[in-house]
């Protein structure tokens, strides 16, 4: 089963990558870890540049024992790092649309999109932050500072 969802993936990014215009240079990989209560599972999202705003493509397994609404789960990009976290988002990646192409019992496909440049992400000072949703009690998932 990993191996069709790892496949997915990468059949996933391919498309997204191949098929848009935007050069491979700006396309960034940003490793998330998972915090105790969601440990042992992977979260890997794309972030690339969209105009003068930034998409990330999720890929993400597991989710805590017990979640009510399984696959649905908030982003953030948080002022500081994963160490220190400012006190509220700077982007609140939640009101979009939470597109999920594919979905196995072992992996989560969405994307979630933010109003800032990517140069801005990538200049340093921001983490992104992956939570359960409300329901669940909010808890962090992941987080990985983007610069």
């Amino acid at each position: 089963m990993k191996i069709v969802s790892s496949l997915a993936l990468v059949v996933a990014v391919g498309w997204i990558t191949g098929c848009s215009t935007v050069p491979d240079n700006q396309v960034t990989n940003i490793p998330l870890n998972p915090t105790p209560i969601n440990a042992g599972s992977i979260a890997r999202p794309v972030m690339m540049p969209s105009g003068n705003a930034t998409v990330f493509w999720f890929a993400i397994s597991g989710e805590p024992m017990g979640t009510a609404l399984a696959g649905r789960v908030q982003a953030y990009i948080y002022p500081g790092s994963c160490a220190n976290l400012g006190a509220k988002p700077a982007y609140d990646m939640n009101d979009g649309p939470n597109a999920r192409f594919y979905s196995s019992a072992s992996m989560r496909y969405f994307w979630k999109s933010a109003p800032v440049a990517v140069d801005t992400l990538r200049a340093g000072g921001y983490a992104l932050v992956v939570r359960e949703a409300p329901a669940d009690g909010e808890q962090t998932l992941f987080c990985g500072n983007l610069s």
